[in-house]
C-alpha cells in the first residue's frame, strides 16, 4: 500500500494495525500508549527530577566517557516529563511506502503553556535503541534534556527510520527518509502537545555529527515548505556526504576515529536497501568482512564485536576495485551521495556551525561548508564557531550544547 502525500501525517492500514492492539489501551499504566488519532500515539516514560538532571550534567558525564573535555553547564531548574511518540511516516525512496517511526518529546514541568522548541537530531549510533526515545541508552539525549527542557524549552528528538521502535533497516545518511522522519516527528509532536494544552513557540534546530547533517537537510525541507525556523546550530556536521566518504576512504589520517569503518558500513547497507542498489555491499566490502558487516547493520552483533574482527581503516576494509571507483566517483551510488549534500542553497535561517580543531571524525573544513557556501549564495547570517584546540568529536558536542543554549536564549531575550 502506498501513501502519496509525504508532507503530512498520513493514514495507512498497515501503520494503523501496528498502532492498535496492546499499544492502544488509553491512559493508565506506564507501558500504555495513548492513541490520539490515525497513525499517532504516545506514552509516558516518566519524569527526570531536577536532582537527576543535575547528575546528568556532572556525575553521568564521567561515567559515560564525556568528561575529557572541560565544559560546565548551568544547574537545571525544572523537572522534565518524557514521552515516546509513535507516528506514521513514509519512505520517499520507495514510492512513499508507509512506515511507523518513533521519537522523544521532553516537556519542562512548568506552568507556561507556550514553549520555545528545540528539535534535536542525534548522532551516529550502532544500537537500535541507542536513540532519543530510549533516553537511558543515550547520554547525548540526556544532556540535551538537562540543558534545554531543564531550562524551560520543549525538546523534540526523532529516532529516525531503523532506530527506536521502528522495524525498518537503518536509514543512515539516506537523505529523503531522514528528513521525512524528522519532519513527521515535528508535526506529530505538535499534535501531542496540542492534546496536552501546550502551544509550540519559536522553533530551533540542533544536531551533532550525523545529526548535524540531518539538521541541515531537515532545515532545507522546512524552508522549502515555508515552516519558520528561528535559528539552527550544528556540531561536527557532515554537511556533504560525498567528500566525507571520499575522505574516509582516500584520505586516511593517523588521528582518524577507529569507528569510521563501522559508520561506513551503515552507509553502504542503508543505501543498498533504501535506494535498491542490489549488490553494493558485496561489491564494496572485502569478502572476509561481509558477514560481520551484515550482522552489525542488522543489529545482530555489537560494535565491539564488529571492531574486533575488522580493520580500523576503511581502505583495508574495502575491495581494491571499489577503492578505485571511489577515486573516480563514478556510478549511481556516488551520484546519490553527491545529491546528499545539505548546504548548497540560499539559506533563510541564521546558522551557527560548531567545529573542533582536533575532531577525529569530522574535519573543520567539512563542518564549515554550510557557512562558507553562503558567501556564494548570499543567504542568512551564519558563523563558524571554533570549540577550541582541545575539542575532539565529543568535545565539540559538549561545547556546542552550551553555546547553543546561550545563543538561543539571546535570540529569545531570555535571562541566562
Amino acid at each position: 500500500m502506498k501513501c502519496n502525500l509525504p508532507l503530512r501525517i498520513l493514514t495507512c492500514g498497515v501503520c494503523l494495525a501496528a498502532l492498535a492492539g496492546d499499544h492502544s489501551r488509553g491512559v493508565g499504566a506506564e507501558d500504555s500508549y495513548v492513541t490520539l488519532g490515525p497513525g499517532l500515539a504516545y506514552k509516558s516514560l516518566g519524569t527526570y527530577s531536577v536532582e537527576r538532571l543535575q547528575k546528568i550534567v556532572t556525575e553521568e558525564r564521567q561515567a559515560e566517557g564525556f568528561a575529557k573535555f572541560d565544559q560546565s553547564y548551568p544547574a537545571p531548574k525544572h523537572a522534565v516529563k518524557l514521552y515516546r511518540v509513535r507516528y506514521q511516516s513514509v519512505v520517499p525512496e520507495q514510492d512513499n511506502r508507509c512506515t511507523l517511526a518513533t521519537g522523544l518529546i521532553a516537556i519542562p514541568d512548568i506552568a507556561a503553556r507556550e514553549l520555545a522548541v528545540v528539535s534535536y537530531q542525534h548522532g551516529t549510533t550502532f544500537g537500535r535503541t541507542t536513540a532519543p526515545s530510549f533516553p537511558e541508552n543515550s547520554y547525548e539525549t540526556r544532556l540535551m534534556i538537562a540543558q534545554f527542557p531543564g531550562h524551560g524549552y520543549l525538546l523534540v528528538a526523532p529516532d529516525y527510520f531503523g532506530k527506536g521502535e521502528s522495524t525498518e533497516p537503518d536509514s543512515y545518511t539516506v537523505r529523503d527518509s531522514t528528513r521525512q522522519a524528522c519532519f513527521d516527528m515535528l508535526m506529530a509532536s505538535r499534535s501531542v502537545c496540542e492534546s496536552m494544552g501546550i502551544k509550540q513557540g519559536p522553533l530551533h534546530l540542533t544536531g551533532w555529527s550525523q545529526g548535524g547533517w540531518c539538521t541541515m537537510t531537515f532545515l532545507h525541507k522546512l524552508e522549502s515548505v515555508q515552516v519558520s525556523v528561528a535559528a539552527a546550530s550544528t556540531a561536527s556536521a557532515f554537511n556533504d556526504v560525498f567528500p566525507s566518504v571520499q575522505r574516509w576512504i582516500l584520505g586516511y589520517q593517523p588521528t582518524d576515529a577507529e569507528y569510521i569503518p563501522g559508520c561506513y558500513t551503515l552507509n553502504l547497507f542503508s543505501h543498498e536497501f533504501y535506494h535498491g542498489l542490489t549488490g553494493l555491499t558485496d561489491a564494496a566490502i572485502r569478502p572476509e568482512y561481509q558477514k560481520l558487516a551484515g550482522q552489525l547493520y542488522r543489529g545482530e552483533i555489537s560494535y565491539a564485536t564488529f571492531s574486533e574482527g575488522t580493520p580500523k581503516t576503511v581502505g583495508k576494509y574495502l575491495r581494491p576495485e571499489f577503492l578505485a571507483s571511489a577515486a573516480r566517483g563514478e556510478g549511481r551510488y556516488w551520484d546519490i551521495l553527491r545529491r546528499s549534500e545539505a548546504y548548497r542553497w540560499q539559506r533563510k535561517t541564521p546558522l551557527h556551525s560548531v567545529f573542533g580543531q582536533i575532531d577525529e571524525a569530522c574535519p573543520p573544513y567539512i563542518a564549515k561548508l554550510s557557512i562558507d557556501y553562503q558567501q556564494i549564495a548570499r543567504g542568512a547570517e551564519g558563523q563558524a564557531i571554533d570549540a577550541g584546540p582541545k575539542a575532539d568529536h565529543r568535545g565539540t558536542f559538549l561545547y556546542a550544547v552550551a553555546h547553543q543554549k546561550t545563543w538561543f536564549d539571546t535570540l529569545l531575550n531570555r535571562k541566562q
